[in-house]
């Protein structure tokens, strides 16, 4: 009989974990690939697959799936922590799902994100523009890789695309309405943390209104993807302890945060909160380092962890 693995990695993307594979097989961790597109689960008696179970799922799944399984995931994630399963980036889910939510927690924090209001319905949009400045983006809730993010020039282009229920909306029916930041030198900053700690920043610099900014080999290689440039950066310390705060405060225990400087004041901007990290595309050219045996470092001392805790 085989023996029950220590890890579950739970996915969705077929490809955007193969180097994070290599890196526990490298270790030696006994782990199982666990793919979400033929799941199924008894909510009454599915046992967990693992003591451990790290969820890499990504927001974007619903771009490549009408039946994505962002929903579904939370569930099982649920039901597995219910049984003493530890569900590594599980209750991320709650905050990764919402870009709503996200801005709820900067600001619960004391910081700053872009002038943003939410809507339910498509009518409701100029009136959740009245008083941003304009350009806005209008933003699906849910989000993910860039996806339905829409610029509108003016008051009145934004009412025509309300009229004809053309503006974007998240797969769970909500929207946002954001001033349009331009960027200090068109770049943003991705500042990637590991247990509540900061990793490593990257700046990424995109041509015009490119919003797909995923720094990762199998996002670069996708047909028509943006060309990206991307270079380390070193943030300032009252930076990195902001993303620390907000990861924390977040329970994001593998992702990102990504701010920008607004152009017109200065001001620093958090924008995105992601709970999945594919790390950049060729890391020790980039970086120096591979962000990968860093994040099995942490794994099994969870896995060890979780062990003790059972003897």
């Amino acid at each position: 009989m085989t023996s029950r693995p220590d890890l579950a990695v739970v996915y969705e993307h077929p490809e955007w974990f193969e180097p994070l594979f290599a890196a526990l097989s490298r270790r030696g961790v006994a782990f199982v690939k666990l793919p979400l597109a033929d799941h199924v689960f008894d909510p009454a008696a599915e046992p967990a697959p693992a003591p451990v179970v790290f969820s890499r799922l990504a927001m974007s799944s619903f771009l490549r799936e009408p039946e994505h399984p962002i929903f579904y995931a939370q569930s099982l994630f649920d039901h597995w922590a219910g049984q003493g399963a530890r569900i590594l980036n599980g209750a991320a889910l709650a905050i990764d799902s919402s870009k709503a939510r996200q801005l709820s927690l900067i600001a619960r924090l004391g910081l700053k994100g872009p002038a943003t209001r939410a809507a339910h319905r498509q009518a409701d949009l100029p009136k959740a523009a009245h008083g941003l400045r304009f350009p806005v983006l209008v933003k699906a809730d849910i989000g993910g890789a860039g996806a339905g993010i829409v610029r509108y020039d003016t008051a009145e282009a934004l009412a025509a695309a309300a009229l004809e229920g053309s503006a974007p909306a998240g797969v769970n029916g909500v929207s946002l309405v954001q001033e349009y930041a331009l960027r200090v030198g068109g770049k943003i900053t991705r500042v990637e943390t590991l247990n509540g700690r900061y990793l490593y920043a990257l700046d990424v610099e995109s041509p015009s209104d490119t919003f797909d900014l995923c720094p990762a080999d199998a996002c670069l290689a996708r047909p028509g993807a943006a060309a990206l440039k991307m270079t380390r950066a070193h943030p300032p310390a009252d930076i990195i302890a902001a993303v620390e705060a907000i990861v924390r405060a977040g329970q994001v225990e593998v992702g990102s945060v990504e701010y920008l400087i607004d152009e017109r004041d200065g001001s620093v901007r958090f924008y995105d909160i992601n709970a999945l990290s594919n790390f950049v595309a060729d890391p020790v050219a980039v970086l120096g380092f591979d962000p990968h045996e860093t994040l099995v470092d942490w794994l099994v001392d969870v896995i060890e962890e979780e062990k003790g805790a059972a003897a």
